[in-house]
């Protein structure tokens, strides 16, 4: 319990009331959509590099997924601390 403690402080900082709930969720989302779009910019950038650029943009698609996993991750156990499914 612990090491999602580390990993995802969000989640038990804001299961608190209904209104925290939405504000976490709120700020994991557009955590996900700025990184995304970082993701999306640096793409774009290196794109044009031959060889370079499609091995950065294997990297950065990866990273991408990542992000979006961490952000839904971060949203279920949100909820699960939210409704005592894991205790705080």
């Amino acid at each position: 319990m612990e090491t999602l403690k580390k990993f995802f402080p969000l989640s038990w900082k804001y299961a608190k009331e209904v209104a925290d709930l939405v504000i976490g969720v709120i700020i994991y989302v557009v955590a996900a959509v700025i990184a995304s779009a970082v993701i999306w910019l640096a793409t774009l950038v290196t794109a044009w590099i031959p060889v370079v650029g499609g091995l950065v943009g294997i990297v950065l698609g990866l990273l991408g997924t990542l992000v979006d996993i961490y952000a839904i991750a971060g949203i279920v156990i949100l909820f699960l601390v939210k409704f005592n499914v894991i205790k705080q």
